[in-house]
């Protein structure tokens, strides 16, 4: 089995630009083909069948050095056609 590497991008955004890039990709995954997303200044073609995994976290965490700190991920995952 060949395994590509991850591509992860981290940055800064207002809320209102992550809902937009959130608005994006579900516009992609709504269609019935293929779409690419850029991450990382690389270009990943993405090949969704209809159904598809979905897994949604949230994690809260406090700490005195820290302060509290909230995530939310979002995780979809499939075979491609």
């Amino acid at each position: 089995m060949t395994s590509m590497p991850k591509e992860l991008e981290e940055m800064d955004m207002t809320r209102d630009e992550a809902a937009d890039k959130l608005e994006s990709i579900a516009d992609d995954l709504r269609g019935d083909g293929p779409f690419d997303v850029n991450v990382a200044n690389r270009t990943v073609h993405l090949s969704p069948p209809r159904d598809i995994g979905v897994e949604i976290g949230v994690r809260e965490t406090s700490s005195l050095l820290r302060g509290s700190r909230e995530a939310f991920t979002v995780k979809l995952d499939w075979k491609p056609e």
